[in-house]
């Protein structure tokens, strides 16, 4: 162990399973859907996608950035939930980040798509009314404004990077401060991601490029609690949700001086690009970025105890994700858990809130159910399908893909 290991000191989630963290896992443990009704603007009668994973509306009210005035000029939900997430995840941490420690503080938390909804509302506003756009509407579109919103709010004076990388944007975020602390650039980073993609012609253009989720015909009236089904024979696609994480990572050597307590690390990590198709995953590249993550923490298949799983429920992507395990594990799967099915796929935010609740997971021996399963010939897998299950968990597996052929994953190990 080195003293520039990453350790995690602090996390907060936001999804479509609730507001606060505590409520989140328990909805988790319990198999509860964050899936429901689509209405975050008005559909038309043949709208072709009716359900997604919509998170609550923030009630705090003590945040200066929550202030009727701050969100007059940020009005992307991209700003107020991220700084949410950034601001009670330090809250937990117990880090306050003094004008000293300041400059070695990082911040790669960003998105995937950003605030393009601001960029259509001016453009609808242009169109509809020969009207300029708000000043603050290229700010609210900027990816990386979001980072530098964090900073500012913080005052966070590290690096700071936008890790845009699709689907695998809030783990890689995780991974590239992590290697702002190895190669001692910063002994703090503040990582995450956030997305809000309920935009007309974003859903809209999921649903032309057949990503989204599509009843069978005659189905059309299913519960939307059960669209989401990684891994089984059913799948039809994810559903598209909304989210916020942060993960606070300190140095060892940093949250020991400063007696800010870790229950666990990042152990060793992957990446790598398929160079293969623009959104099909590609079995070897996605092989490998697992072998690499397990080589990086100097363990072998079978010492990983639990797989989160990126499992987005597509009929593709799941079949490469679990041929890819079954490479790397020869001698048999470790249970394997996909949180899509509860929370939906929150794009670049997806993969933070997925390993915040692994983390949450190796923290109590417990991993939570994948839902809407039935077994898929093609793919015989545990996935923890019965329910909630005993486990105790030192090393967990977590596989994030994204377009482009983004692949990252990582090890994390319990601490304490």
């Amino acid at each position: 162990m080195s003293l520039k290991d990453a350790v995690i000191i602090g996390y907060d989630a936001i999804s479509s399973l609730g507001y606060d963290l505590e409520s989140q896992w328990q909805q988790a443990l319990a198999g509860k859907s964050g899936i429901g009704p689509l209405d975050r603007f008005p559909l038309t009668h043949d709208f072709p996608v009716r359900i997604a994973g919509q998170v609550p509306a923030i009630v705090d009210t003590g945040y200066s950035f929550l202030s009727a005035r701050h969100l007059a000029a940020w009005s992307s939900p991209v700003y107020r939930y991220s700084m949410l997430s950034v601001a009670r995840a330090l809250a937990r941490s117990r880090l306050e980040i003094t004008p000293d420690i300041s400059p070695r503080v990082a911040v790669t938390y960003s998105s995937a798509i950003g605030g393009l909804d601001a960029v259509l509302a001016a453009d609808r506003r242009l169109q509809a009314e020969n009207r300029l756009p708000h000043p603050y509407a290229n700010p609210n579109s900027c990816i990386n404004m979001i980072g530098g919103k964090i900073a500012i709010q913080t005052g966070a004076r590290g690096p700071i990077t936008a890790t845009i990388s699709a689907c695998a944007t809030g783990l890689t975020s995780m991974l590239i401060g992590a290697m702002f602390l190895a190669q001692n650039r910063a002994d703090v980073a503040i990582c995450g991601a956030v997305d809000f993609p309920l935009v007309e012609p974003i859903v809209a253009g999921f649903y032309t490029m057949n990503g989204v989720y599509i009843p069978r015909e005659g189905r059309e009236n299913d519960l939307p609690q059960t669209a989401s089904r990684p891994f089984s024979a059913d799948r039809r696609g994810f559903v598209i949700s909304e989210g916020a994480g942060a993960v606070i990572l300190a140095t060892r050597e940093f949250a020991d001086a400063h007696g800010l307590r870790h229950t666990c690390e990042l152990a060793g990590w992957g990446m790598t690009a398929d160079a293969h198709h623009f959104v099909a995953p590609y079995f070897d590249t996605v092989k490998q970025c697992m072998l690499d993550a397990l080589a990086d923490a100097a363990l072998e298949p079978t010492d990983i105890d639990a797989v989160n799983a990126h499992a987005a429920a597509t009929r593709v992507g799941d079949k490469v994700e679990y041929d890819a395990l079954r490479a790397v594990f020869p001698a048999g799967l470790p249970p394997v858990c996909a949180n899509k099915s509860l929370i939906g796929h929150a794009m670049g935010a997806s993969s933070v809130l997925e390993t915040i609740f692994a983390l949450q997971g190796m923290q109590e021996d417990i991993v939570p159910p994948t839902i809407n399963y039935t077994p898929d010939p093609e793919i015989e897998i545990d996935c923890v399908a019965e329910g909630k299950r005993r486990l105790p968990q030192e090393f967990v597996l977590k596989n994030a893909f994204g377009f482009g052929g983004c692949n990252s994953c990582a090890v994390f190990r319990k601490t304490g």
